[in-house]
């Protein structure tokens, strides 16, 4: 008997739901390649070991940037290890897949996703928007004619949704996210400090240190990093007051387009969103703060984080499998979307 997959292809993380087990991977998205041949020689956690730290002749690649695939053959390749570790080489069973993308993919980027499940062993292919899918992941009542607002922010992007009666009324994909988060906090550093840090250190930073709201309990770490005057390593102290001047950038943007989204709303469903708040889902869901500021920078909007905001999506991806949602009737039409 096929099984029916859901993937959270995610900039940073990839998850995969199968339909009666729940989540059964969650790995980064990261593929490591020898450079000489061209073989794949880890995928995911093994290869994210890797990075900033492989010889000359192994290279740790992000096969997708801000959301979309950046690297067809190696996200392939990302995806057909992933569905035969879950399913087994069988060539007779092939799982029917649900791929989750932001919502502001084009037709091009869309048909890409579908092609590399394809090729990496589907039967047929699925494509859900990620805000619908963190909805319906994060438990709210899509289909009732009433407001629902999510903000995912992922590893790429940020998707901000006003949804009602099973459809995005207004939304819109910002390509800053989880990963802007760490680049941000490592330009703040080389620039303070001339020191150089890894985008596994910057995101370490983020997750220990960093906050978005100004008025939070002040917390410090120890940083290690190349010093770029001398070459030679060196070690200082980071403080959350330094990571909350490093992310006002990215996370101003974040904001404003949450305000954008709301501004475009339609009066009634504004109202329902003011009574039963914003969901916020995704990694990005977790950084310190953010809820509060977003919810004094809408006027008082209650902002909620999802119970486990970074499974939401492949869990609404799966639920759509099941017939949760109300979407289960028509997921199949889209195959060849």
């Amino acid at each position: 008997m096929a099984l029916d997959i859901g993937i959270d292809l995610g900039t940073a993380t990839i998850l995969v739901y199968v339909r009666g087990r729940g989540i059964v991977v969650r790995e980064p998205s990261v593929v490591a390649v020898s450079t000489d041949s061209g073989q794949i020689l880890a995928v995911g956690e093994e290869a994210r070991q890797m990075i900033g730290r492989t010889p000359g002749h192994i290279q740790a690649v992000r096969p997708l940037r801000e959301g979309v695939i950046a690297d067809y053959d190696h996200t392939r390749a990302m995806l057909q290890h992933f569905i035969r570790k879950v399913c087994g080489r069988s060539r007779f069973f092939k799982p029917r897949v649900a791929v989750s993308v932001p919502a502001s993919v084009t037709s091009v980027e869309r048909r890409a996703v579908r092609d590399a499940a394809l090729e990496a062993g589907a039967k047929q292919v699925c494509i859900i928007e990620e805000p619908m899918a963190a909805a319906i992941g994060a438990g709210l009542p899509i289909a009732e004619p009433s407001g629902n607002m999510v903000v995912d922010i992922g590893g790429g992007t940020s998707d901000v949704a006003v949804i009602s009666l099973g459809g995005i009324v207004v939304g819109e994909s910002l390509r800053v996210a989880g990963d802007k988060f760490d680049e941000a906090t490592a330009r703040h550093i080389r620039k303070v400090y001339n020191l150089m840090v890894g985008e596994r250190t910057a995101e370490e930073i983020k997750l220990q240190v960093g906050t978005a709201y100004r008025h939070t309990p002040h917390l410090e770490m120890e940083v290690k990093g190349r010093d770029l005057m001398t070459g030679l390593p060196r070690i200082i102290t980071y403080s959350s007051e330094e990571a909350f001047q490093a992310l006002q950038e990215p996370v101003s943007a974040v904001v404003d387009c949450v305000k954008g989204v709301l501004e475009k709303t339609p009066p009634e469903l504004a109202a329902d969103i003011f009574e039963k708040g914003i969901i916020l889902t995704g990694g990005g869901a977790l950084l310190r703060g953010l809820d509060r500021l977003l919810s004094d920078e809408t006027g008082g909007i209650p902002v909620f984080v999802a119970d486990d905001p970074q499974s939401c999506v492949a869990l609404g991806t799966g639920r759509v499998l099941e017939g949760v949602g109300g979407l289960s009737s028509t997921i199949w039409a889209s195959k060849t979307g």
